[in-house]
């Protein structure tokens, strides 16, 4: 049952990464569109209509398996030492975040001050800490899931916030590809908790879409970063005028 449920879940990562609806799944295979989201929420399905929605994405079942196994032996976090090594050294890092945007070898070395025996020390570090499996001719094959995250309050979110967060802020958000939306109002824990629900879903989105890119030539693609936060905040100098200080707190804060 549990491998069944992975290989339907595998299903519909594919059918999103396609741009493929319900309603475009449903058109195709002769059902309503709320028969496609019953088939695939129950995560229950005869074998020959799974051949059927792989017929649909070019696949067969066996590639579906493949692709499933695959993303069970992925890397969803590293631990804290691994963390720890990856910021110790910048250059280190940079290869990193490279490969986990699917950069190729050739493109870290078009791009940046690295020779090519160097480039390779780098890479094979990261083969050893199971980021990447490093391929004949410096190919990379990245082990990082999908879901990737770094370890919540761990080295690389530290070094995000000492080191990072002061120089992705120093613009003006006003060109191209940026947007910048500062919002503030009263919110009850249950309004808290809904719009953090729907962050977690807009990270989930990113990405997706983040996957689905990697489809497009290196020189169509840039680096694109979202920051997302919510918390119980006052302006300091507003907080400073207050006659007694603001006590409350989220629930179980």
């Amino acid at each position: 049952m549990a491998q069944s449920i992975h290989l339907i879940d595998t299903l519909k990562r594919q059918l999103r990464m396609h741009g493929l609806t319900y309603a475009d799944v449903a058109s195709k295979i002769g059902l309503s569109e709320s028969s496609v989201k019953r088939l695939l929420s129950r995560k229950e399905m005869t074998l020959a209509r799974l051949e059927q929605l792989c017929g649909l994405l070019g696949l067969e079942v066996s590639d579906l398996a493949r692709l499933a196994t695959e993303q069970e032996s992925t890397v969803r976090h590293l631990t804290d030492a691994q963390e720890r090594e990856l910021v110790s050294d910048s250059t280190l890092l940079l290869v990193a975040v490279c490969v986990i945007n699917h950069w190729s070898a050739a493109r870290i070395l078009a791009t940046y001050r690295l020779t090519e025996a160097e480039c390779i020390q780098y890479l094979l570090k990261l083969d050893k800490l199971g980021l990447i499996d490093l391929m004949p001719g410096n190919r990379v094959r990245l082990r990082v899931a999908r879901d990737f995250s770094w370890l919540p309050g761990g080295p690389i979110e530290h070094f995000f916030q000492q080191r990072v967060r002061d120089d992705f802020l120093n613009t003006r958000f006003d060109q191209p590809g940026e947007q910048l939306l500062f919002v503030h109002g009263m919110l009850t824990p249950d309004a808290n908790a809904r719009l953090q629900q729907r962050m977690r879903k807009l990270a989930q989105e990113f990405a997706e879409l983040h996957q689905e890119s990697t489809h497009v030539p290196e020189t169509s693609r840039f680096g694109s970063s979202l920051l997302l936060a919510i918390r119980s905040w006052e302006l300091s100098a507003f907080e400073a005028l207050r006659r007694e200080p603001d006590l409350r707190h989220f629930p179980g804060a």
